[in-house]
């Protein structure tokens, strides 16, 4: 079946709790255990709200109407100097895995940043473990650019992240 992607919306909290409660999903993100329909309810809610400086575009990936993943791309930080670069990171339901889902949510993504939102510099951090994602940020250009030992605490371990960045492959000219 093919993969639709489009901006998430408020209703698609319950999408987000299913996928968000898999282990493997969760588990490869900085989420916790036992989401909740409410949590994601106002975290969309407050994507949503223009002007917020939080989140500049959330994507979800549907197959049909089943939510197999998400994405979302961040200013890096409010500072002035700092415009030019976002954050970015994705999601994929662990039965969607290895089915183009990130890959779809990635070109999506990476045509916004390009194309539309004047930005520069993509950022990501990713569990240096997270093989097939470390593998498909690779692919869409990203390099590692540094190691953090003890980044984050994931069932009871501390573990080691990357620092991923992705340059303008062909920033825009002036015509």
């Amino acid at each position: 079946m093919e993969i639709s992607i489009r901006r998430a919306q408020v209703n698609d909290a319950p999408g987000f709790v299913s996928m968000m409660s898999h282990p493997e999903v969760f588990g490869g993100l900085l989420q916790l255990p036992y989401p909740s329909e409410e949590q994601w309810r106002q975290r969309l809610q407050e994507g949503a709200q223009p002007g917020n400086g939080r989140v500049d575009l959330s994507l979800v990936a549907l197959r049909g109407d089943e939510l197999v993943g998400s994405a979302g791309l961040h200013a890096a930080s409010p500072v002035l100097r700092r415009r030019h670069a976002a954050t970015m990171g994705i999601s994929v339901a662990a039965h969607a895995q290895g089915q183009g889902v990130g890959g779809a949510l990635m070109q999506a993504l990476l045509d916004y940043a390009d194309n539309w939102a004047q930005i520069l510099r993509m950022e990501l951090t990713v569990y240096a473990d997270n093989e097939k994602a470390v593998r498909l940020y690779q692919r869409h250009g990203f390099v590692i650019e540094g190691r953090m030992p003890a980044f984050a605490l994931r069932d009871g371990e501390y573990v080691e992240a990357l620092a991923m960045g992705r340059l303008h492959p062909a920033p825009p000219k002036i015509r």
